[in-house]
């Protein structure tokens, strides 16, 4: 009886939020454009599974995803994981010893980024406009690695303590150079990645690591540390994808010469 009463509170809290959206479509159709809207019936069917799947997806979040980040957050950093043996705990834990935050960390983020379907699209699409040129798996792969790297790194900040704006200003020094050397068809494209690979999938499990590190780890406040992760899952996928993009590029032009060496 909970259950329902909590799914029929989000579904209420849905409907309010999506129902601005469809009053702007409908009435941009009726008023401004002055046509019928067609297919009627489906689309009002499809508003419904949108409703429908959102109430899910919330409510799976808090039943699921931010709890199990964060005991996942937990159990890594226990001391007593850490060290095994609670007799040589020291005094002071430092940030090697959370060598399996890091591990999870980059594994979490490179797995909900290949599962992410707004990348899926987004490559799919990429790959169809460029006549093939741009590969679906190799641009995924790509993101995913930008991403692991940079959950990764931010489970370092938070552990550390070190100031956001310095990852964040340096990252972009770094894509900014990498945007002069990069083929040109390719900038627009990892530029958007950067905020593709953070959708449904990632940024629950994300935001609940990073909460949940910052609750565990001594010294260190949820709201001033715990956030600031998907950040890093934004910045570091078009760094990944604009050196993928150079290294296809290098290797074009290696195979080139050779080729024409040996003829």
């Amino acid at each position: 009886m909970e259950l329902l009463y909590s799914l029929f509170s989000v579904f209420l809290q849905t409907l309010k939020d999506v129902l601005p959206i469809a009053a702007i479509l409908f009435g941009f159709q009726l008023l401004v454009i002055r046509k019928p809207i067609p297919h009627l019936r489906k689309v009002l069917v499809g508003f419904f599974y949108v409703l429908i799947g959102l109430t899910f997806f919330l409510q799976g979040l808090e039943q699921a995803l931010f709890p199990l980040g964060k005991l996942m957050a937990t159990q890594l950093t226990d001391p007593a994981f850490i060290f095994k043996d609670l007799a040589s705990i020291p005094d002071v834990i430092h940030w090697q010893d959370y060598m399996w935050i890091y591990i999870f960390a980059a594994a979490i983020g490179f797995s909900t980024a290949i599962a992410e379907p707004s990348l899926m699209a987004v490559a799919i699409k990429a790959e169809e406009v460029s006549a093939g040129a741009i590969s679906v798996w190799g641009l995924r792969i790509a993101a995913a690695i930008g991403v692991a790297v940079g959950i990764s790194l931010g489970t370092f900040r938070i552990i550390t303590g070190t100031p956001l704006h310095y990852y964040i200003m340096a990252g972009y020094v770094v894509v900014i150079i990498q945007t002069f050397y990069t083929p040109k068809m390719i900038i627009a494209l990892a530029y958007d990645l950067g905020g593709v690979t953070t959708s449904t999938v990632t940024v629950p499990l994300v935001a609940a690591l990073g909460l949940g590190l910052a609750s565990t780890v001594p010294g260190r406040s949820p709201l001033l540390d715990g956030f600031g992760l998907i950040a890093f899952a934004c910045l570091f996928p078009i760094m990944s994808v604009m050196a993928y993009a150079q290294l296809t590029e290098w290797r074009q032009h290696r195979q080139q010469k050779y080729n024409e060496e040996n003829e």
